[in-house]
């Protein structure tokens, strides 16, 4: 329950800063200071409001490994959980690192649908159930706020794919905006009461979303009632009248935005009306007065939960939302004093995280390899790469000890800054101390690389504009880069990896290195950064080789662990996915790995779905997303069966591409016609009658349930169910609806096209073995509603609906009949 007296107060105190501020320093604060925070006005004792990307972890406003972050899992797999308290506690921990970096406002988390699992972002969105992700999103978004961290959902609406993501026109009808597209943004606003949301990139049937009057001010604020503030996607606000009349509160980044000058500009010239400088300002002092920046506003929350061990809870949400689609022969978990041998060069260099704006430096990552030779006894595992998943260069990491140099026209020295990796995204003021873009003509990365191989080490460059590449004191590229055909301007910026030179080293002999970048006008970002990479890739061994030596350990074990992954290449922000393949040769790793030791388990890292075509022939196929920092010690805890994989599907996994029923994610002609309507995800697949390699909601545990007795009324589902195992376990008990001949007093609802079933609710239970537990879960009126788009409103479909207790999407275990 909020507290309304503080409520009142602060609503007070901002109405009287609001009053002293002049034209000038109102629209300045809209306009942003810099790359992440917003203008200090101390005539109203208002302290500057900082913000950071936080969907996995809390960057903080510098791109730099010295202050590391806390890596959590991916989104996904905090949906893989099905757990909104689970999300609610991630939440918590987050917000306990924005305090700690000084960072008021997380940018997160992200509601957008898994529409086409094409989409390049989805490591980062949760589901394609727009029910399911509207109540992760809120536990999520009460976390971090318990915490007096501010939370911004986005991307509001309709930023479902990648390609032309800054341009193109999505076309919604408005049954399947409001029904699906919109839902989560609703129910997040509705049970969470966000104090942010972020408007999107793109346009929704014709309108920019930063400029969208109607579903911003008539929709979000006033039917919704959302009092919080509305950013725009960072570079998305694009005219001054139209993003203040449109809701829109801050153009980010600034200082250089339609706002500042040019919207005082505006009000002085008649062409916006005051009072709405004045409501976007209300609503950005509320929120520096909800999280404490605001002198005289009592803060929401004046005492932060206990503090919580950010190891542990990435390692707990890992195995949480770990899903085991197979366990053929209970293959899992491993046999105590059976050998393993584990293959996949992702197993030793994990991914746990995926690329783009989500990315922050934890101060140490649990690889597979790491994880398994803690948990196994001295002898029990071996290691070969079987097969790499990266095919081109990468940002320089493993071995490498690297330093920038920044250096003025004149050559003189102006600061020096750490490296996480070979990557340089300095953006905004995010420079190393005493360098300012104006000054800063050249950079050089500068450092130490000791080999793990020996053989010919492939280095390169990525990004645009001149370089001079230097390795063991030999200069072996000094050239230009050019643009690419990338269209997504990050994407453009950072350009394509490149390789200049092949050098033979010797493992375990360091080597200097160093990458000279002259900066050039020419090549200048849309805002003020510095963007680039020194790249590198290890000595290229036969494939059919590494395959062979993964082969005959295999042979060797009882069991086969083989680690499989997509890269940053394939799945990162900036461009969606031209397959579901997995890169590189990991397939026929895999397919070799099984034919000689049939007791193979497969560990898929990829943040959405990819194709799976060895499936059948494998033991067991466990999906472990981008796991985040403790990945490795969670496969650990699951492979050896101290824990259970926790996971259930949040999205719909195909057997192949050309049977997914919804894929288009390039717009024609600039749009982009969500066609399919209300029929994305396993409502498509139902529709399509097709069969996927495994449903939504599907996942494996180590013990049995028996589902014992179902009681539905209108308003709530009463399940008991048994733990028939011999081990405790947690199962994810969900309930669907699907009409039976509904009969609307409507006659245009009757005939309405909906789908064959929907999840309307579902909850998380713990039982001993032997156990019988009851859950009790709400279904909401919503479930029974569509959106009547004659009469502009939801509206109750009555009649018979079946109310189905499952296991999965396709494994019903109770029905019972409703009328409604």
């Amino acid at each position: 329950m909020a507290d309304t007296s503080a409520e009142t107060v602060r609503n007070t105190v901002v109405e009287a800063a609001l009053g002293k501020l002049d034209l000038d320093a109102k629209t300045r604060l809209l306009a942003g200071q810099d790359m992440w925070s917003l203008p200090a006005l101390p005539e109203i004792g208002l302290r500057s409001l900082v913000m950071s990307d936080g969907p996995i972890g809390v960057r903080g406003v510098r791109w730099t490994a010295d202050d590391p972050s806390v890596a959590l899992p991916s989104p996904t797999a905090l949906a893989a959980a099905w757990d909104p308290a689970l999300a609610r506690r991630a939440g918590r921990l987050l917000a306990q690192e924005a305090r700690r970096k000084g960072v008021h406002v997380l940018l997160a988390p992200t509601v957008n649908l898994h529409r086409s699992p094409l989409g390049g972002r989805h490591f980062e969105t949760y589901s394609e159930d727009p029910y399911l992700t509207g109540a992760v999103g809120s536990g999520y978004v009460q976390g971090v706020q318990d915490g007096g961290v501010g939370t911004t959902v986005k991307h509001f609406v309709g930023n479902d794919a990648e390609t032309d993501r800054f341009t193109v026109d999505n076309r919604i009808a408005p049954r399947p905006l409001r029904e699906i597209y919109l839902a989560p943004f609703e129910a997040i606003v509705r049970n969470a009461r966000p104090w942010g949301i972020m408007t999107a990139y793109n346009q929704v049937n014709g309108v920019t979303m930063t400029e969208h009057h109607h579903l911003v001010n008539e929709v979000l604020r006033g039917e919704w009632g959302f009092d919080g503030y509305n950013v725009s996607d960072w570079m998305a606000a694009r005219s001054t009248t139209g993003d203040i009349e449109g809701g829109l509160d801050v153009a980010m980044p600034g200082p250089d935005t339609v706002y500042g000058a040019a919207l005082a500009a505006a009000v002085r010239a008649g062409e916006v009306e005051e009072s709405a400088v004045d409501t976007a300002v209300r609503n950005v002092l509320r929120l520096a007065a909800r999280v404490g920046a605001l002198e005289g506003a009592p803060p929401v929350v004046t005492e932060h939960p206990a503090a919580l061990d950010g190891d542990a809870l990435a390692r707990e949400i890992a195995r949480r939302g770990f899903v085991l689609v197979r366990n053929e022969n209970d293959a899992l978990p491993l046999t105590a004093g059976h050998t393993v041998a584990l293959s996949g060069a992702a197993a030793r260099d994990a991914r746990v995280l995926g690329g783009g704006s989500a990315q922050v430096f934890p101060d140490h990552v649990v690889s597979p390899l790491d994880g398994l030779t803690a948990a196994l006894p001295e002898g029990a595992l071996t290691f070969t790469i079987g097969a790499d998943p990266s095919e081109e260069l990468a940002p320089a990491d493993q071995g490498f000890t690297l330093r920038a140099r920044c250096r003025d026209a004149q050559g003189r020295l102006l600061g020096e800054g750490s490296l996480p990796n070979g990557q340089v995204q300095w953006i905004g003021d995010d420079l190393p101390e005493g360098v300012s873009h104006e000054a800063l003509a050249s950079i050089e990365v500068v450092g130490t690389f000791t080999p793990r191989e020996s053989g010919d080490h492939a280095f390169g460059t990525r990004g645009l504009g001149a370089f001079t590449l230097t390795v063991a004191g030999t200069t072996v590229f000094d050239g230009t880069q050019v643009m690419g055909p990338e269209t997504d301007p990050f994407e453009a910026f950072f350009g394509s990896p490149v390789e200049r030179a092949k050098v033979a080293l010797t493992a375990g002999e360091t080597v200097e290195v160093s990458l000279l970048h002259t900066l050039d006008k020419e090549f200048a970002a849309p805002l003020p950064a510095v963007m680039f990479s020194f790249v590198h890739l290890g000595p290229r061994r036969d494939p059919d080789e590494l395959i062979a030596e993964a082969v005959e350990a295999a042979r060797a074990a009882d069991t086969a662990v083989v680690v499989v992954a997509t890269t940053e290449r394939v799945e990162s922000e900036g461009f969606d996915r031209k397959d579901l393949a997995l890169p590189g040769r990991q397939d026929d790793l895999v397919r070799a790995v099984a034919a000689a030791n049939p007791n193979t388990v497969v560990v898929v890292n990829a943040g959405s779905p990819v194709e799976l075509p060895w499936r059948e022939d494998v033991a067991a196929i466990l999906l472990s997303w981008f796991p985040g920092q403790e990945g490795g010690a969670a496969l650990a805890d699951v492979l050896t069966g101290a824990e259970e994989p926790g996971g259930r599907l949040p999205t719909t996994w195909p057997v192949a591409l050309a049977d997914v029923p919804v894929t288009e994610v390039a717009p024609t002609d600039g749009e982009l016609h969500y066609a399919e309507g209300v029929f994305v995800g396993y409502r498509a697949w139902d529709k399509a009658g097709a069969v996927p390699a495994y449903p939504f909601g599907h996942g494996l545990g180590y013990t049995t349930w028996s589902y014992d007795s179902l009681v539905a009324t209108p308003d709530t589902v009463t399940v008991r169910i048994t733990n028939t195992g011999d081990r405790p376990g947690r199962e994810t008990v969900q309930i669907y609806l699907a009409p039976v001949g509904t009969v609307s007093n409507d006659a245009r609802n009757a005939t309405a096209e909906r789908p064959a079933r929907w999840l309307a609710g579902f909850a998380s239970v713990e039982a001993a073995p032997g156990e019988t537990v009851e859950t009790e879960i709400a279904l909401p009126r919503r479930a029974f509603e569509i959106w009547d788009e004659e009469k502009h409103d939801w509206t109750l479909v009555t009649g018979a609906y079946e109310v189905v207790a499952a296991h999965s999407l396709t494994d019903a275990r109770l029905t019972a009949t409703l009328e409604v």
